[in-house]
Order: C-alpha cells, then structure tokens, then sequence
C-alpha cells in the first residue's frame, strides 16, 4: 500500500517571471491562483484541477546546462489538453517551437522561455 495519495504541485524554475507568466498565461492559457503564500522569493501559482504549477524565481542550480534537443527525455511537468488542435494554432501564432511525442500519442514537447519542457497531451490518451 502506499502512502502517497496524488500529486499536489511541480515547481518550476524561472529566471525572468514576467517572460514566463507570457508564455504559461499568454500562450498556455493558465490562470494564476490567489492562494500562493508570501515568500522570500518571486513566483506565481497555478491551479490545474486539484493540482498545480509553481513558477519560482530563484538560481537555477542547472544554469547553463545542456538540454536535450526532445522534451520527451528531459525532466517536464506534462499537462493534459481538451482541444489538441487548438494548442497546436496557439503554438504556431506564437512560434513557440515543439516536437511530437515519440510514443506515437496525440502529445507534444515544448520549453518555456527557460528551457522548461512541458509535454501536452491531447484529451483522448
């Protein structure tokens, strides 16, 4: 038996928030959530379901790092989508470059203006 119930939240790391909240609000659609704490640190909270999205910015300990050219074999936060096509438009008008999930599902791998990957899936997996 396990003792672990659900996931309650990913934190991501970012350098510039405002870049970021761009690309999660502007171009993920993403709605930040009143309930994040006052901390020592700049950041913004996202509420998916009974789950969430932190966006910190604090050092990123991996600057300067290289990451895979696939979001698919780098460490990602995946996030589930109703409209597939939709997502695809909106990536395309923002030229946010992606590449499709190698599993042969109707998924995808983008970054952030971090670097993040974020894998999107359609609906029906």
């Amino acid at each position: 038996m396990s003792l672990i119930t659900r996931l309650h939240h990913a934190s991501v790391i970012v350098s510039d928030l405002q870049a970021a909240r761009n690309f999660y609000e502007g171009v993920l659609g993403l709605v930040p959530s009143p309930k994040r704490p006052i901390l020592p640190y700049d950041g913004t909270w996202y509420e998916i379901g009974a789950n969430q999205v932190h966006l910190l910015q604090v050092p990123n300990p991996d600057a300067g790092a290289t990451r895979p050219e696939h979001g698919g074999v780098d460490r990602h936060v995946a996030l589930v989508v109703d409209d597939f096509d939709k997502l695809i438009e909106t990536l395309d008008r923002a030229g946010v470059s992606y590449s499709v999930s190698k599993s042969g599902r109707r998924a995808l791998f983008c970054r952030d203006p971090d670097g993040n990957a974020i894998e999107l899936i359609g609906f029906n997996i």
